[in-house]
């Protein structure tokens, strides 16, 4: 069985920032992370199963909705704390990650933001504790960096609403009891609800052979005349708005939680380094070794710095998406690029599931892309520094 060793790089004395509070947070999702998943988490990718056990679990440790208040079943934590936790998983795991970002930002914080009161009481208690488990359905399969052009609708009968349309990659949509879907309304509108699973009509098939994110479960939602009660429907919000507050959400938790899988890689090259000898010394000892040691660290330690402080405006109730986007693709990247040197530093064992460093460079393929691509993410920058719009 798998021994987690990992050690949390800290170049710049981070921890100095961070209460106590946020190290207790901290300290109990790594305990978690190594007693129960680094040690089993290859198998689940090799075998492309998602592990069904880790709902619950992540549930009773607080990893869904930390920062909803406690009267609905959230942690009633900082944004500090919930980018922690984020990092925590993604060490471990992108996928592990992805199912705990989805249920947080992507489920129960729309449904804590634009629900109704009925709703917040309805379903964020059980999302929190892992009893229910949720997806978020904006992306078609013709439509992803472009959500306003979306196809899925739904015209109103009297006593209920009938929605038809898909949405296409998924995380957690197999196994989840109930959707947030983005649809339009007869005007055009976009608009919010909220879909049941066993409701007729809908249905949500698995997607297939990946290579990317093997240990979480992805599928589609299928909308056929599908009768949702008029009580499901987010009662104000209207517009991209809301679908772009979710994404801005998830974003955060992707900043935080792809440095963790950076620490993770730069963490496994630093130690195989130190013990694998060539030509009579250390790998480490070598210059070449040493400068991508170094940059992986600069790098990591400039990312950390970053989040943090988005982390604090984000407290603040300042920090603008343009933020986020910078934030998210900047950790993406540095992850990306670590993974790729660190897997380059093993030679051969590189490509092993005796490490994790392969399993990372995969799943970070796939988290360069979704909740906005590298390039999308680019163009945020550049019209909010600007003041052009590109996209049009």
């Amino acid at each position: 069985m798998h021994q987690d060793t990992y050690t949390h790089p800290d170049y710049y004395l981070l921890d100095e920032l961070l209460t106590e509070e946020h190290k207790i947070i901290r300290d109990s999702i790594r305990t978690w992370v190594k007693q129960k998943l680094s040690p089993v988490i290859n198998d689940y990718a090799q075998k492309a199963e998602f592990p069904k056990w880790v709902v619950k679990e992540l549930g009773q440790i607080g990893a869904f909705g930390p920062s909803i208040p406690a009267e609905y079943g959230g942690g009633g934590m900082d944004d500090i704390a919930y980018g922690i936790i984020m990092q925590e998983l993604e060490r471990c795991d992108s996928g592990i990650r992805s199912t705990a970002s989805v249920q947080g930002s992507l489920v129960m914080y729309p449904i804590y933001k634009y629900g109704s009161e009925a709703q917040k009481r309805k379903y964020l208690p059980g999302l929190a504790s892992g009893d229910l488990f949720g997806c978020f359905g904006l992306t078609e399969p013709n439509h992803g960096s472009d959500p306003s052009s979306m196809e899925t609708s739904f015209v109103d009968k009297g006593d209920h609403y009938l929605l038809n349309g898909a949405k296409m990659w998924i995380s957690n949509s197999p196994l989840a009891d109930i959707a947030v879907v983005w649809a339009k309304n007869e005007e055009g509108k976009i608009r919010g609800m909220i879909v049941e699973k066993g409701m007729e009509g809908f249905s949500a098939p698995e997607i297939k052979n990946k290579w990317s994110l093997r240990a979480s479960i992805t599928g589609e939602l299928v909308f056929d005349n599908v009768k949702v009660p008029k009580e499901n429907l987010f009662p104000e919000i209207e517009g991209l708005k809301g679908p772009l507050s979710c994404l801005s959400s998830a974003r955060y938790g992707i900043a935080w939680g792809a440095l963790g899988a950076a620490m993770d890689c730069y963490d496994t090259a630093l130690k195989y380094s130190l013990e694998r000898h060539q030509f009579g010394k250390p790998l480490a000892g070598f210059q070449l070794q040493q400068k991508k040691l170094a940059e992986m660290i600069t790098e990591i330690t400039k990312g950390q710095l970053l989040v943090w402080r988005l982390g604090m405006l984000k407290n603040d109730e300042r920090a603008t998406p343009a933020q986020i986007s910078m934030a998210k693709r900047n950790s993406c990247e540095v992850a990306i690029g670590i993974a790729r040197e660190a897997r380059q530093m093993l030679g051969g064992m590189g490509i092993s599931g005796d490490y994790s460093i392969m399993r990372h460079s995969m799943n970070l393929e796939s988290v360069i892309t979704y909740e906005g691509t590298h390039d999308i993410h680019l163009l945020i920058t550049g019209m909010d520094v600007t003041g052009v719009n590109a996209f049009k």
